[in-house]
C-alpha cells in the first residue's frame, strides 16, 4: 500500500506520521509532500528518512491513500487530482466539510455509509470530533433538542507559530505573534476569523459540523471558542438538553459504551479530564457529568481531547483503516 502524507513537515502532518507508525496499515511505500519551500526536507517514518516531494511529484506515483493535512486551498485544488487518480484522500482541513456529496467521518460513528466511490473524504473539525463522539450515544437514546458549547482550545490547534508565541512569551522572547494579543497568562476567545454574525469559523464549523455528522440539522446549537495557555488539548464545557428524561447513572453509562470514549468522573478523588493528561492519547474524555436543574432534561459535560491526535491524526487514520479493512481500495469503482 502507498500512502501519501500531504504537509508532512507541519504540526498535524508530524503527528500523522506518528499515529501512522503506530497503526494497522500496511504500508509498504511512505510518500511525505510538502509545499515547494519544504521539497527535500527529511522526515522520518518508521526509522528510515525521507526526502518530502511536491504535490505533482506525488500524483504521479498514484498513492493508494493520501492524508491531506496543508490548508483548504491546497485541498481544493489537488484532493480531486488525486481522486481522480484513483487515490482515497482523506482531508484534514475544512475545505471538503460541509460539501454535500462529501462524507464527513468520525469513524466511530459513520464510517460504515462509506462507499467505494467516496474518493473525498473530509475529516471533521477537532473540536467537533470530540464533541460528536460523547453525544453520539446521547442523541441515539434519548435525542439532543439544545446545546450551549463552550471551548478552551490549545494553541497547538493554530499550528508551529502558536505554540513558538506561547514559549516565547514565557521566555521573553517573541519574534513573530500568530495571534493579535498575548496567549500567556490570558485567553482569547477568538479562533479562527470573525464572520459578520460576530461568530467566528471554529465557533460555526462545531454548529455546522456536528449536525451533518449526528445526522440531524435541526439540532439547535451555539458556541463560544476561547484560545488558551495550553500546548496540547482541547476541553469543552457542554451543557445538553435532550427529549427525553434520564437517569443520570444511565446517562453515564450509555456514554462509557462508545467506542473511543473514557468517563473520568469521580469527583470525590479529583478525577475528571484534563488536556495535560489527555495529551498523546487517542481516546475522548468525559467528566464532571451532572443535572442542569435550571432547565428540563438537561446535562452538563467537560469533554476533553488531545486536538493533534483524536482530533485531527488518530480520527485520519482511523478512517484509512477502516477504507483498508474493508477493502473498499480493492473494490471496483466508477470514479
Amino acid at each position: 500500500m502507498k500512502v501519501a502524507l500531504v504537509g508532512a513537515t507541519g504540526m498535524v502532518g508530524s503527528e500523522m506520521i506518528r499515529v501512522l507508525e503506530e497503526s494497522t496499515l500496511p504500508i509498504t511505500s511512505f510518500v511525505p509532500v510538502a509545499s515547494a519551500k519544504s521539497i527535500g526536507k527529511q522526515v522520518e517514518f518508521k526509522g528510515k528518512s525521507y526526502a518530502c516531494i511536491g504535490l505533482a511529484d506525488a500524483l504521479q506515483v498514484k498513492p493508494d491513500i493520501a492524508l491531506f493535512s496543508a490548508g483548504g486551498h491546497v485541498s481544493l485544488e489537488w484532493a480531486p487530482k488525486f481522486a481522480s487518480n484513483g487515490t482515497y484522500v482523506i482531508d484534514n482541513s475544512s475545505a471538503w466539510r460541509m460539501d454535500e456529496n462529501t462524507p464527513l467521518v468520525v469513524p466511530e460513528i459513520n464510517a460504515s455509509d462509506l462507499t467505494p466511490n467516496d474518493r473525498i473524504i473530509a475529516n471533521p473539525n477537532c473540536s467537533t470530533i470530540q464533541l460528536a463522539m460523547a453525544l453520539k450515544p446521547l442523541h441515539d437514546k434519548y435525542g439532543i433538542d439544545r446545546l450551549i458549547i463552550s471551548t478552551y482550545q490549545s494553541v497547538s490547534g493554530t499550528g508551529y507559530k502558536a505554540v513558538n508565541q506561547l514559549n516565547g512569551e514565557r521566555t521573553g522572547n517573541v519574534d513573530d505573534k500568530a495571534y493579535p494579543h498575548p496567549i500567556d497568562k490570558n485567553c482569547i476567545p477568538h479562533c479562527d476569523d470573525f464572520l459578520e454574525s460576530g461568530y467566528t469559523k471554529e465557533e460555526m464549523k462545531m454548529v455546522n459540523e456536528t449536525k451533518k455528522i449526528l445526522g440531524d440539522q435541526s439540532l439547535r446549537i451555539t458556541a463560544t471558542a476561547v484560545r488558551v495557555p495550553v500546548d496540547g488539548g482541547h476541553s469543552e464545557s457542554v451543557n445538553a438538553q435532550l427529549k427525553k428524561p434520564f437517569v443520570l447513572d444511565e446517562l453515564i453509562q450509555t456514554i462509557s459504551e462508545m467506542d473511543g470514549v473514557v468517563i473520568q468522573n469521580d469527583v470525590k478523588n479529583n478525577q475528571y479530564p484534563m488536556p495535560l493528561m489527555a495529551k498523546g492519547k487517542n481516546d475522548v474524555f468525559v467528566g464532571r457529568i451532572r443535572k442542569d436543574d435550571s432547565a428540563e432534561n438537561t446535562v452538563n459535560l467537560w469533554i476533553v481531547a488531545d486536538n493533534l491526535r483524536k482530533g485531527a491524526a488518530t480520527n485520519a487514520v482511523q478512517i484509512a483503516e477502516y477504507i483498508t479493512a474493508n477493502n473498499l481500495i480493492q473494490k471496483e469503482t466508477t470514479v
